[in-house]
């Protein structure tokens, strides 16, 4: 030992020093321990908190009960829009816009008895009743097909007036 203080005191360095240098270390390093560990305790709370009345397993079982309902939900959203792709199909075919004109055909005293009431699709494709009502000769019905929003019969004002009314109608 008397050596390694022969050592110390050829390199100008106190062994004192060197002994106090190393007690401040390890104390530093207890202090980190502790700290690591208060750490520890407070993490290992939190997971036994997280785990609290259960397994791994049943924490496993949940996640997968989870990704289940997920997987239910894409499935139910794909048919949800394959149904609303199919309907939207079908009402193209529907008609969508309509108009009515009443009048009176035969300026009788009748009133407005008489009308046209024009029906058409999203492409404007459909028909016009006309209901021509007189009081001495009865009712005359006449049906007139509108393709791509013309007819290929001559019309009436009445006619074109409801054509007209039904076409500028928005879906």
């Amino acid at each position: 030992m008397a050596r390694n203080m022969d050592l110390f005191e050829k390199i100008g360095i106190d062994g004192s020093y060197l002994v106090i240098g190393a007690l401040a270390g390890m104390l530093l390093l207890f202090i980190l321990y502790i700290v690591l560990l208060s750490q520890h305790n407070k993490l290992k709370k939190k997971y036994n908190k997280f785990m609290e009345g259960a397994d791994g397993s049943s924490l496993e079982q949940s996640i997968l009960q989870r990704f289940q309902e997920i997987d239910a939900i894409k499935q139910d959203n794909e048919t949800n829009n394959k149904d609303i792709n199919h309907i939207k199909e079908r009402l193209s075919f529907a008609y969508q816009k309509m108009a009515v004109i009443k009048y009176d055909a035969f300026q009788e005293m009748g009133g407005k008895l008489s009308f046209s009431l024009c029906m058409l699709d999203e492409t404007n494709n459909g028909f016009i009743i006309t209901s021509m009502h007189s009081t001495r000769e009865g009712c005359y019905t006449y049906v007139k097909e509108i393709i791509k929003g013309e007819s290929f019969v001559l019309l009436s004002e009445e006619e074109k007036e409801a054509l007209d009314e039904a076409k500028n109608k928005s879906i």
